[in-house]
């Protein structure tokens, strides 16, 4: 049996969309030997099948961003919308997809480090939330309701986190309030490879 074009469009069409799903959920990894749902609007429907900068979603080297990768180094990338870690001793290097602020106002960008880990953190909305948003409660504890997923690296600067999600549409996306969000399942190695005093760069 002939497929007529438009069959053969269709199937077209879904593999490449089944494809395009699939794409975000891994994260490269290469080991050298030597508030609760809907708490921020996306960029757009999170239903809809998007095209997520996937020729810039690449490894990078961390010699033009760091002068030493001591204690780790953790550099975001909020363009392509990508966080890349490399260990002290530079034999583990991973790369996640992350979901990034909203707009530009609410971007912090810039040197920092990671001065607090927390295990199934509680999430308060900070004041500038609470004044867009005064319907979100004032308080969620841990667990599946919590925005800041199942770990959290707390950053020098107030306010803003390395977390997980829930909401698993929001990673690939401008969909923060200005922290940048990883799957749980990434947050949680990268929770395990990270210590206080690591380095951190937004760009």
């Amino acid at each position: 049996m002939t497929r007529s074009p438009t069959q053969t469009g269709r199937r077209a069409f879904l593999a490449g969309g089944a494809a395009l799903l699939a794409t975000p959920a891994l994260a490269q990894t290469t080991n050298y030997t030597t508030p609760f749902e809907n708490s921020t609007v996306v960029e757009r429907d999170p239903s809809e099948v998007v095209r997520r900068n996937i020729s810039s979603f690449r490894s990078l080297d961390w010699r033009p961003y760091f002068s030493d990768t001591r204690n780790g180094a953790v550099l975001v990338d909020t363009t392509s919308r990508a966080l890349h870690f490399w260990s002290g001793d530079q034999s583990v290097y991973k790369l996640y997809p992350t979901s990034v602020p909203l707009t530009e106002e609410l971007t912090r960008l810039g040197r920092t480090e990671i001065v607090r880990k927390v295990v199934g953190p509680e999430w308060r909305p900070t004041p500038s939330m609470k004044e867009r948003n005064p319907e979100w409660p004032d308080y969620v504890g841990p667990g599946p309701d919590n925005p800041l997923g199942t770990h959290a690296l707390y950053l020098s600067w107030t306010y803003y986190r390395i977390h997980g999600t829930h909401d698993t549409r929001k990673i690939g996306r401008k969909s923060s309030n200005g922290c940048i969000g990883l799957y749980n399942e990434h947050i949680a190695e990268l929770f395990g490879l990270t210590n206080v005093g690591t380095q951190v760069l937004l760009i």
